[in-house]
């Protein structure tokens, strides 16, 4: 990998073997290590990957993966919602070792793109209050908070938040 590599990183689809499990492996450590989250929070995540991975339309669902240097360092995921229009964003991590460098904006930015290129309206995600670079990200997207509640998960009292952002200028939920 180049010097530029090595300093901006690289973003690929999550379609290797072993992109998966990391994803999980991932999420544990990190946020076992950031937040002492217990394994309830590694238990969702393997859930969210197992479904994606045995279940996923290519057509209108990918991952993606963030790598310095041949290593693995961030990730994000875009699955179908509830309805047709709407997609969510799920588990996007930067590692420690991959933070710092735009890492998440870029993963959220490649996600948002081909949401939009496969026709999607909306995107929505869930996350919780303690997560203050993820919320920036989505913030500096256009994502707005629709909801918020507590909840006691991962062996922790949390704010679990749900965002939204229409993908087409001038859409909001009372467009229909």
């Amino acid at each position: 990998m180049s010097q530029q590599d090595h300093k901006q990183g690289v973003l690929r689809r999550a379609d290797r073997a072993g992109d998966l499990g990391w994803v999980v492996m991932a999420h544990a450590e990190a946020y076992s290590r950031q937040f002492s989250w217990n394994a309830d929070f590694e238990v969702l995540v393997a859930k969210i990957v197992a479904e994606y991975g045995a279940n996923h339309d290519p057509a209108r669902e990918a991952g993606w993966i963030a790598e310095i240097d041949g290593r693995r360092v961030g990730c994000v995921f875009l699955v179908a919602g509830d309805r047709p229009e709407v997609a969510k964003l799920r588990i996007l991590l930067v590692t420690p070792e991959g933070r710092g460098i735009g890492l998440g904006t870029r993963l959220v930015e490649e996600c948002l793109a081909f949401a939009r290129e496969v026709g999607y309206e909306q995107v929505t995600l869930w996350t919780n209050d303690v997560l203050t670079a993820a919320r920036k990200i989505y913030q500096s997207f256009g994502f707005t908070l629709a909801d918020e509640e507590p909840h006691h998960s991962y062996g922790h009292d949390l704010v679990g938040q749900n965002w939204t952002l229409w993908l087409r200028p001038g859409t909001t939920d009372s467009d229909g």
